[in-house]
């Protein structure tokens, strides 16, 4: 069976969001690197503008929230999390949110989009695919890196464990190559998945 059927047998062919049965499609839920059936769902051209441009939200639309966070689907449950995060100021999404409970897998998913955080606060590292960074992850190097004040080359392919982030920079991260502390430009990093 293709992603898509799977989605529409798990959806019942509705909008996972909002239960709309028009203009469906597989939106896979950021970062991409989790899509397919876990990091996929099925949703209408409406919900899918509205994730994808914050100018255009509709608040009112969004109450359908109240029946899609009590998803048993992490994907759903995820997107429903962070539309709440960015409607909260509206009063009901707060209620919502106080309700909602996920995992702590799909706490850090949630996170990893910066949804919840107010816009003073979005100093956001990302590495080369667009994967929020955070502090303690470990990064792989994507290119050879000449290490500055050094005759160190760090090489591609090296992992770097437990990075810590510029609080003031959202481009830089420090982490040990070998016994030496770098800091080390997020362009030219891949987020490692937990289990490698």
């Amino acid at each position: 069976m293709s992603l898509l059927q799977d989605l529409e047998n798990r959806s019942g062919n509705a909008c996972e969001l909002c239960a709309s049965t028009n203009n469906l499609t597989i939106y896979e839920v950021k970062p991409v690197s989790t899509a397919g059936f876990d990091g996929s769902i099925l949703a209408c051209e409406t919900c899918v503008s509205q994730i994808e441009n914050t100018e255009e939200i509709d608040v009112n639309h969004w109450r359908c929230l109240n029946d899609s966070m009590w998803s048993q689907f992490k994907p759903v449950k995820v997107l429903a999390w962070r539309m709440l995060h960015r409607l909260k100021k509206e009063g009901w999404p707060q209620d919502l949110l106080d309700m909602m409970y996920l995992e702590d897998d799909e706490l850090a998913f949630a996170k990893e989009t910066g949804d919840h955080l107010e816009e003073s606060e979005k100093i956001i590292h990302r590495d080369c695919n667009g994967a929020i960074l955070q502090s303690g992850d470990s990064i792989v190097l994507i290119k050879d890196l000449k290490v500055k004040g050094s005759s160190m080359v760090a090489k591609q392919g090296t992992a770097v464990r437990k990075i810590s982030l510029d609080h003031e920079n959202a481009k830089y991260i420090e982490g040990k190559v070998g016994a030496t502390q770098i800091v080390i430009i997020t362009d030219y990093v891949k987020k490692m998945a937990e289990k490698e």
